[in-house]
């Protein structure tokens, strides 16, 4: 299938898309959720903006060590401890936690090593097949460890060495997963120096695993022509430029659309505008193998004008990743990102044509550069989400200064911009999410949920302690976060009150056609019908009670259409007509019950009737 094709859907598949309940609940699987590491979750439902406002510490627990990046989730993983819901943290000293999510409990614990790296900031990523769960050690090697037990995978080329040299060498970004349009699924881990010594024998470089076969490719920031782990200390093989580190947060990006992943380097030589392999301070597009053009070129760079003063004054350009845009259809440039950096600006570039000359190694191209309006540097991944009410593309940046929202925009001539919509100088801290069209981040003024349109804050709390890279993951109804005091926190709403919800009206029984869908004929005399109620017309399965208008259209005796008591049904589960409990036309009927499963409907004692039921909403 074209990578590019777009999705097309009909109006009443939208509307099933939106009504149906989720058969289950949802993971997420690595940092800022996708392979674009968007911070944008789409399947979150139970925390909203009517509830956010509750959120309150569900559990905080101790952590051996701090975990300065982004948990990973898995719902439903048996374990020997049964049916568990588990939370995957990498920690600094290397380890990799997997602790119940409802509980914060240690289900299973593992540290391959304890150097010769000293500390990392990555985050771990879960297998596409939901088996395995991937981090990075101290010894310069990615691990893989069954999720249920964390019996680690030996063979095949597991543990995968990453660097060759853990001790100058940092894997410090996010690992990332893909499944590349070609079906093939691949692991990536970035490596550059341990801040703040960057004078080190030390070049930026992404690794990428094929996780069917085990098989990685290398493509060096320096060197680029040496697909290879260099080694220490002037041996073989060896670069003798340096740095150009790869240490964005979200690592590398994939985007489906073009089927290509993108990365950012860090401050660095460059000279590929004069034919050599040095790549400082550059945006790089390669294939999903991690391979690019021949002769170690990518297959397109974006490189600023500036990258000599950039790397003078160490601003580094891969502070941070290229944020993928969604599909711009109306743009003349329609793959969009947006590149952050140390510099307080943001670059807006063409995907399809980084520098506008058709390939890789030139400088300068970019649609845009526009200013952060909060001032500062970006050292956080940036957020990307989707106003529903009008479609246009939104991005989030946190940094040390504050926040900012920037929009897209397209004019009539297909020209994108991006423009400030709204931001804040107070509150900075480290990468954003987006769940449920709430904006969460945590900073110095603690936790915060916001309004991503106005940036009216939704609620906060300072029970956590500092933040570094540490940032937020919202899944299934709780917020979890971990911070620089090794602790891990988990928050929820607190349980909806008892009260009255509306939904749009729905039939759920029409007797008068044997062949239609919400029933059959009409009722003899004493005859009994049994529906659904609960998990119909949006009621949910643990409803309290159901309100419904009964329509009677022919009543079988007369009088029949006389009201009962109040004009409301109490019996749990069941509407007789032939007990004296019979409603007017078009009344309102309570239906309760612990939960409500269904309703049995029975006809007077002669003749026949024909019900028409239709729920107006349900009691919580």
């Amino acid at each position: 299938m074209n990578a590019r094709r777009r999705l097309a859907f009909a109006p009443w598949l939208l509307f099933s898309l939106i009504v149906t309940p989720q058969a289950r609940g949802s993971d997420w699987p690595q940092f800022n959720l996708d392979s674009r590491h968007s911070g944008a979750s789409l399947q979150e439902s139970t925390l909203h903006t009517g509830n956010v406002a509750t959120l309150h510490v569900r559990y905080h627990v101790a952590l051996p060590s701090v975990a300065a990046g982004a948990p990973a989730y898995l719902q439903a993983v048996t374990t020997s401890q049964g049916i568990l819901d588990l939370l995957f943290l990498g920690t600094e000293d290397g380890r990799i936690l997997a602790l119940d999510a409802a509980t914060g409990a240690t289900v299973w614990s593992r540290q391959p090593a304890t150097g010769p790296g000293t500390a990392t900031t990555s985050s771990p990523a879960i297998d596409p097949n939901r088996q395995y769960v991937y981090a990075y050690g101290l010894d310069g090697k990615v691990h893989k460890y069954q999720v249920a037990d964390g019996t680690e995978i030996t063979g095949g080329g597991w543990p995968e060495p990453t660097t060759l040299k853990p001790d100058v060498e940092n894997g410090s970004s996010a690992l990332s997963i893909v499944t590349a349009a070609s079906g093939a699924s691949y692991l990536y881990a970035a490596h550059a120096a341990y801040p703040p010594n960057e004078t080190g024998d030390v070049q930026g470089h992404v690794t990428a695993i094929d996780l069917a076969g085990g098989t990685q490719t290398v493509w060096n920031a320096d060197c680029s022509d040496q697909a290879v782990h260099f080694v220490e200390g002037g041996g073989t093989p060896d670069c003798a430029q340096t740095k150009s580190g790869v240490w964005g947060r979200a690592g590398v990006v994939y985007d489906p659309e073009t089927d290509r992943i993108y990365f950012a380097t860090g401050d660095g030589p460059f000279d590929a505008d004069q034919g050599g392999h040095d790549w400082g301070d550059s945006i790089i597009e390669l294939r999903p193998d991690g391979t690019g053009a021949s002769g170690g070129l990518p297959l397109d760079s974006y490189t600023p004008v500036d990258q000599n003063m950039l790397q003078a004054n160490n601003e580094d350009l891969g502070s941070t990743a290229p944020a993928v845009l969604p599909f711009a259809a109306a743009s003349k440039y329609p793959h969009l990102a947006v590149q952050g950096g140390k510099e307080p600006e943001v670059h807006l570039v063409n995907l399809d044509n980084f520098s506008g000359q058709g390939g890789p190694g030139h400088t300068g191209g970019e649609l845009e550069p526009v200013a952060l309006p909060q001032g500062g540097g970006t050292l956080t991944a940036l957020a990307v989400w989707v106003l529903p009410q009008d479609g246009t593309t939104w991005t989030f940046i946190v940094n040390a200064n504050g926040i900012a929202a920037m929009q897209l925009f397209v004019d009539a001539s297909g020209n994108p911009t991006i423009f400030t919509q709204w931001s804040k100088t107070t509150g900075g801290g480290s990468s954003p999410i987006i769940a449920n069209g709430i904006l969460y981040y945590a900073g110095t003024l603690g936790l915060q949920a916001l309004d991503p349109a106005s940036g009216n804050v939704l609620w906060s709390d300072t029970s956590i302690g500092p933040v570094h890279f540490e940032s937020p993951i919202v899944v299934n109804g709780k917020l979890y976060i971990a911070d620089e005091n090794a602790v891990l926190w988990a928050y929820e709403p607190a349980p909806a009150p008892l009260g009255f919800y509306t939904i749009p009206p729905c039939r759920v029984l029409d007797t008068r056609d044997a062949d239609g869908p919400y029933g059959g004929p009409a009722l003899a005399g004493g005859s009994s019908r049994t529906v659904a109620i609960a998990g119909q017309c949006g009621v949910p399965s643990d409803a309290l009670a159901v309100a419904a208008n009964v329509t009677v259209v022919t009543p079988g005796s007369a009088g029949f259409l006389q009201a009962g008591p109040a004009n409301v049904v109490s019996t749990a589960s069941t509407l007789d007509f032939a007990a004296g409990k019979v409603l007017a036309n078009n009344a309102v009927i309570s239906l309760t019950g612990n939960p409500v499963g269904s309703l049995t409907v029975t006809a007077a004692l002669a003749g026949s009737v024909n019900f028409l039921i239709d729920v107006s909403g349900y009691f919580k």
